[in-house]
């Protein structure tokens, strides 16, 4: 009897538990982070997408990514294997101009198996804090040393900062 009433009671404790699974089980990744990166050096911005790892994926796997061109035009894609080992996939977009502050920028993100079939889709927005007109229209430094950029600094101790003003209106 009392073998009876502790399994009963073991029963009735592990019981709730099986409602604890996790539900996600058909996301491999999901979106950890996004942020847009103003390297003012370089005078270059781009997009910066992190992805947890959150389940298995087959081998080879690959990720997609599609990001919206602010300065109008065709998307931006990248396409990046997923190696077995990574537990965060960092995804990192050519060089943007003409961000615009406040605007939500798309971004559509696939995951793809070796034979490019679709394992999973991420659909989200980014909106940056800042505007591109932070940037200088030319790199401040040069080369791997960071040499300061003889178009932005001349010989005679003058600095051209000159913003870009190739981008649309916003």
């Amino acid at each position: 009897m009392k073998a009876i009433l502790i399994s009963l009671a073991l029963l009735g404790g592990l019981l709730p538990l099986s409602g604890c699974q996790r539900e996600d089980v058909d996301e491999p990744l999901k979106l950890s982070g996004k942020i847009f990166i103003f390297n003012y050096r370089v005078a270059q911005a781009t997009y910066v997408v992190t992805l947890a790892r959150n389940g298995p994926l087959p081998e080879p796997s690959f990720v997609e990514a599609r990001f919206e061109n602010p300065a109008g035009g065709a998307a931006l894609v990248t396409r990046t294997r997923i190696f077995p080992f990574w537990e965060k996939v960092s995804l990192e977009s050519p060089p943007v101009h003409c961000v615009v502050k406040d605007r939500p920028y798309a971004i559509s993100i696939r995951i793809l198996d070796g034979e490019d079939k679709v394992i999973q889709t991420i659909e989200t927005t980014l909106t940056s804090s800042l505007d591109q007109t932070i940037m200088p229209g030319k790199a401040l430094v040069v080369g791997p040393v960071y040499a300061p950029n003889p178009e932005v600094y001349g010989a005679d101790g003058t600095a051209d900062y000159g913003k870009d003003q190739t981008c649309p209106a916003a």
